[in-house]
């Protein structure tokens, strides 16, 4: 091997991809072969339905090739050591919510705890390492992942410089399994980048269990990573709005999971996470209509939002709900009430750790986020309809 890369780096062909993930890992195991149709249909409507232009090709080939490598080489490190798959994962707390609720400042807060494992988002990019154990662990050099994670991350900032104002992008802070959730090709990651809505409605209609058992796997696979760095914390705190739509599998897969939901208003929160997706879709496609991006996403959180609803109804006792104004009053407040409804102690420590992120990552210190439900194509009352049932049981009278 000549350690150039043949092929070409805007073909969405599934073949090339996965042979040049192959090529890449050094291996050929899959592991669970249910991310086969999915993946093979978000390729297809990569290169047929979301209008990419060459930036976004490229983008999108690279992502895609780099899920199917971490794939690769986290089915190569869990045959070599299988005891990875010995790790439990016990009482995660859950945050959800719709985006733009507070649900990062919480996560973050909490995450600050040292008693709590959280993923990081260069961990989130590429779960499984480059090297092999031996070449690691150790080792006083920064993980090459993270170096490749700040590379990412400057790309992003670049191309869309807006970004750091709508959501904080760290590559060693913490941020949401969602990315994890896109190894298994089942997330609503690529509709944020790109105009899918076709591959979106018929993921809507699969199981996705296999999703989440994957993010399962992924997750005792980062556990025992953490440990052999010399981490020992007692749980997870996660947190992703995307779960909302499938709360009966995160109990499914986690019975034991407690759920912090943060509430707002959707007239405020929607137009913010359609700013947020516009700038995402128009670094790699031409094509991108704000107004078409406003009402796809107004759509999906308000079904996701019905689904979680629902499924409330049978697990009422696991959910804690957090209010955006009261979060924003005093966080600490509502961080401790959270741990009681957990059975968590919130040690001292935990408590000056949480206050040193507070100031350090105060929100005064990036720029503020503009936005009109006008320029998405979004009316008041639109929005007030499609959540009524949400509205009508968390906003109104608050």
């Amino acid at each position: 091997m000549t350690g150039i890369s043949t092929f070409d780096p805007l073909s969405l062909d599934r073949d090339s991809i996965l042979d040049e993930a192959m090529r890449t890992a050094g291996s050929s195991d899959f592991g669970d072969k249910a991310f086969r149709e999915p993946f093979e249909r978000l390729v297809a409507a990569l290169d047929g339905e979301a209008k990419l232009n060459a930036v976004g090709r490229g983008m999108q080939r690279a992502r895609i090739v780099g899920l199917i490598v971490n794939r690769l080489r986290t089915e190569a490190y869990i045959a070599r050591h299988p005891e990875i798959l010995d790790e439990e994962i016990c009482e995660p707390i859950v945050i959800v919510g719709l985006p733009r609720t507070g649900t990062t400042m919480l996560h973050r807060m909490i995450a600050a705890d040292p008693e709590n494992y959280s993923l990081l988002w260069w961990e989130s990019r590429n779960p499984a390492p480059f090297a092999a154990p031996e070449d690691w662990l150790g080792s006083k050099e920064r993980d090459p992942r993270i170096l490749d994670a700040e590379a990412e991350v400057a790309a992003m900032l670049e191309g869309a410089p807006d970004l750091m104002a709508m959501h904080p992008l760290e590559a060693e802070g913490p941020d949401e399994e969602i990315m994890l959730l896109e190894h298994a090709f089942f997330s609503t990651n690529p509709e944020a980048f790109v105009n899918v809505a076709e591959f979106g409605a018929w993921q809507d209609d699969q199981d996705q269990t296999s999703g989440y058992r994957y993010l399962e796997r992924l997750l005792k696979f980062l556990q025992w990573q953490k440990k052999q760095r010399g981490e020992v914390a007692r749980r997870w705190v996660l947190k992703s709005p995307h779960h909302l739509g499938f709360m009966d599998l995160l109990f499914k897969v986690f019975p034991d999971a407690r759920v912090i939901q943060t509430h707002r208003d959707p007239a405020q929160t929607i137009p913010s996470l359609a700013s947020l997706i516009q700038a995402i879709r128009a670094m790699g496609s031409d094509d991108a209509d704000p107004h078409v991006t406003g009402q796809q996403w107004s759509d999906r959180m308000s079904r996701a939002m019905s689904r979680c609803m629902k499924v409330r109804e049978k697990h009422q006792d696991q959910f804690i709900d957090v209010f955006f104004a009261d979060v924003l009053k005093d966080p600490l407040t509502e961080i401790r009430k959270s741990y009681e409804f957990a059975g968590w102690k919130l040690t001292d420590a935990a408590i000056d750790s949480m206050k040193t992120w507070a100031v350090d990552n105060s929100r005064d210190k990036r720029e503020a986020h503009h936005y009109t439900l006008e320029e998405f194509g979004l009316t008041q009352a639109g929005i007030e309809r499609d959540f009524a049932a949400y509205r009508d049981r968390f906003v109104l009278g608050r």
